[in-house]
């Protein structure tokens, strides 16, 4: 840990820093934000110009921050090239100032002008406060004096001048994105149809096995390598000297296949003794306990059920490890006591969906719950569940998977509506889009209850792994849901032995948890709150 903000003794610049530096500098034992301040610093002394771009072009990892360079009055600001961490900006009109901040302060006024909203992630900015400017004419999402941006761009998406080369960023762009733009190629082309009945057949002597097996092999080991670099400099929890088991890292947990395979590739990461923590939430749903005219049962919602079957099934194919499944019952009347803060927190956020989705993110990862215990490791009775506050401080999540391995029913439309032509195009744009869609929603949610949310599918070698994928190694629409989308990673779970995890279909949490619709089934989730 170290007291922020970071200022230079030699120049007085400051560095504002909310990130994680997982490759791009040698950080070793050291705090991550002291040594980025030091290259920062010497990077400064080599180009006075660009070496703020230089810095952060070669950063990766998730962040947001904010640098003052106190001799040139000059700020930047920017989150990391995915969105990853939170950053919001706000115009105070009779101040006539710029508030940049990770999460809102949950006052809003009627001006569009002058309202919050969340930091568009492609490009790093730049205010040059020592020239004249008049603060109520800035949008952040604008070019224009007094802002300079630069935008990350991809490898192939440059222009190069004749005398350009890698080696010499400065002839062309500095912030090139580590992955290139999502492949439309197929291996075969067009892919044949199964050879065998698409609507019977498992994973179970899946009879493409040998020409997808090199790919995932590739998965497993950039997916583990990943997961590594997120969880080994996480330090032991507070509660080390009393539980000597005590969990460093935890999963948001539903049982689907994105959040087992992490479980099941970190089990092989951690020494024996570490438990892991595997967090599942579901909420009463008086609408739901109204139409089925009972209450029995009020959290045995879907995810609670394949969360169940998730563990059970985590515990047989590692009995050595100390899997705490936790469940978190949130009855109804606590949905009215936090929901005002929890909308505080998804600012600018305000659909109703971000209610539903935000709503089960922060109840999971505040950790407070029931741990359920087993009879025996052999009999799968459940004899107890006690009060349990979980200790892990950092949370993997499975986000970033469904964008890539076509996981969504859009992707499925998409194939009805123009076979691999327009799933390809879908899945494209999904990955383009992931910079600007809800991580910085979910930073706000996570981070409120101290924890830190870390997304191993959104590493820059798992994302470019997949992008260089082919497509039909990734998914096949050929075969029913529940199989077909995010094929590849199915056979990555059916290879680490999930045989019962790597077959369930998509739910999306919101119905999984029973968040949605809490009120009124008419409700559209597009709605704003």
């Amino acid at each position: 840990m170290n007291t922020q903000p970071i200022v230079s003794k030699d120049t007085g610049d400051v560095l504002c820093w909310n990130g994680e530096v997982f490759g791009g500098l040698d950080v070793g034992a050291r705090n991550d934000g002291i040594v980025l301040s030091e290259t920062i610093q010497e990077m400064k002394r080599q180009d006075p110009k660009d070496y703020v771009l230089r810095v952060f072009g070669r950063i990766e990892g998730p962040y947001a921050f904010a640098y003052f360079d106190h001799d040139q009055q000059k700020l930047w600001f920017a989150r990391d090239y995915l969105g990853r961490r939170s950053l919001v900006t706000k115009w105070v009109p009779n101040t006539n100032s710029l508030l940049i901040s990770s999460v809102a302060d949950g006052t809003e006024t009627d001006n569009e002008h002058a309202k919050w909203t969340e930091l568009p992630a492609q490009s790093i900015y730049c205010l040059d406060l020592a020239g004249s400017c008049s603060l109520a004419s800035l949008a952040v999402s604008e070019s224009a004096a007094p802002f300079a941006q630069y935008s990350w761009k991809y490898e192939s998406d440059i222009e190069r001048p004749m005398d350009a080369s890698k080696d010499n960023p400065s002839a062309a762009s500095k912030l090139v994105l580590p992955f290139g733009q999502v492949t439309p190629e197929l291996v075969d082309n067009p892919p044949p149809p199964p050879s065998t009945n698409a609507s019977v057949v498992g994973l179970d002597g899946f009879p493409e096995l040998a020409l997808w097996q090199p790919y995932i092999d590739g998965l497993e080991r950039v997916l583990t390598e990943s997961i590594r670099t997120r969880i080994e400099s996480v330090p032991l929890t507070h509660g080390a000297d009393t539980d000597p088991k005590a969990p460093r890292v935890g999963i948001l947990f539903s049982g689907g296949v994105d959040c087992i395979t992490i479980a099941a590739l970190l089990t092989k990461i951690l020494p024996q003794g570490e438990a892991i923590e595997l967090f599942n939430v579901a909420f009463e749903n008086p609408r739901q306990t109204r139409t089925a005219g009972t209450s029995n049962a009020v959290y045995d919602v879907p995810d609670r059920r394949t969360g169940r079957q998730g563990w059970l099934e985590l515990c047989g194919l590692d009995p050595m490890r100390e899997w705490r499944f936790v469940e978190i019952d949130v009855p109804y009347t606590q949905v009215l006591e936090h929901r005002a803060h929890i909308r505080n927190l998804l600012t600018p956020s305000d659909t109703v969906m971000d209610m539903s989705i935000g709503m089960a993110l922060w109840f999971a990862s505040k950790g407070a719950g029931l741990l359920v215990v087993r009879k025996s490791d052999t009999d799968n009775t459940v004899v107890s569940r006690h009060p349990y506050e979980g200790a892990a401080r950092v949370l993997l999540l499975g986000m970033g998977a469904d964008e890539q391995l076509g996981g969504y029913s859009r992707h499925r439309g998409a194939w009805d509506r123009g076979g691999w032509t327009e799933l390809g195009t879908e899945i494209r744009l999904d990955v383009q889009r992931i910079a600007t869609r809800n991580l910085g929603r979910d930073d706000r949610i996570v981070s409120d209850n101290g924890k830190e949310s870390r997304y191993p599918f959104l590493a820059a070698e798992v994302v470019g792994f997949l992008s260089r994928t082919p497509l039909d190694r990734k998914m096949n629409m050929h075969y029913p849901r529940g199989m077909g989308e995010k094929l590849l990673l199915r056979l990555l779970a059916f290879q680490l032995g999930l045989t019962a995890a790597c077959t369930l279909a998509k739910r999306a949490i919101q119905f999984g948890a029973r968040t949605a619709k809490m009120e009124s089934g008419q409700t559209k989730g597009q709605n704003t709150l």
